[in-house]
């Protein structure tokens, strides 16, 4: 074995791949730039950090659970004029969970709600944050699933201690009171503690028809909005935008009884 697989052999067993993979030719490089030890050193190490923050996010992406990968800087913003872009912009910068804040996304079907939700929840794993997405059927089923097994307090803790947990398409579908209890507990468990992003199609005067119960939506809408940021997507849907025909528009309107925004 010479001494270059030796090294390279070594570097791979202390998990340094891309030292490994890339210090033969920064070497080379090194020795033309007339570079010092020191940096061709510094070069090689800037590239495994480099490397293993690539890794992290991807595996903090994976963890995620995204049901597709989408970013705030792809959204199309001038097809949606009303949206508050200074808002999301502002968001993007994840101050907000710093402050344990929240985040809802209100707006008929198709007009980029989930988009924005996942595009944060990507800047949160870019961040190093740990983040989950979830529909609102599917964790409230897993929650229910937990109640079963006895295992509904690990659960609700485990999701307290996460930075983010995005929560898609709540009202869509209305829920059974076991659900909506469900709902309340883990809202309660977050509160304070983990950013919510929550995307709804319903207004929040409509809450109670969801839950099939005002006084456990007013709870819940009590804790979500207290500390939140509210983002009316009010524009036309995107899925439904090359299929109108006749001069219909299919869009639906939200009420105009939206609140105030609280932060």
């Amino acid at each position: 074995m010479t001494e270059t697989e030796r090294l390279k052999a070594n570097l791979e067993q202390m998990g340094l791949k891309r030292m490994a993979g890339t210090f033969e030719t920064e070497a080379e490089r090194a020795a033309q730039l007339k570079t010092s030890y020191s940096g061709y050193l510094g070069r090689l190490i800037e590239e495994e950090l480099l490397a293993k923050t690539e890794r992290s996010v991807n595996d903090r992406l994976k963890k995620a659970r995204f049901p597709y990968v989408k970013t705030v800087e792809g959204f199309n913003y001038g097809f949606q004029p009303t949206l508050n872009e200074v808002l999301v912009r502002e968001l993007a910068e994840l101050a907000f969970l710093g402050r344990s804040e929240n985040v809802v996304l209100i707006g008929p079907p198709g007009v980029g709600k989930t988009h924005l939700a996942i595009g944060l929840g990507v800047k949160a794993c870019a961040a190093r944050k740990r983040v989950r997405f979830y529909s609102a059927m599917e964790l409230l089923d897993e929650l229910l699933a937990a109640l079963a097994t006895r295992n509904l307090v690990e659960r609700l803790e485990g999701f307290s201690r996460l930075d983010l947990l995005i929560i898609d398409e709540l009202g869509y579908l209305p829920m059974d009171k076991p659900r909506a209890n469900l709902c309340f507990q883990l809202v309660s468990r977050c509160y304070e503690q983990t950013s919510l992003v929550v995307t709804s199609n319903k207004a929040f005067n409509q809450w109670g028809e969801v839950f099939g119960d005002e006084v456990i939506a007013g709870a819940i809408l009590d804790r979500l909005l207290h500390h939140s940021h509210i983002i009316a997507v009010q524009g036309e849907s995107f899925r439904m935008r090359d299929k109108r025909t006749k001069g219909v528009d299919k869009t639906p309107k939200l009420p105009d009884n939206q609140p105030a925004e609280n932060s």
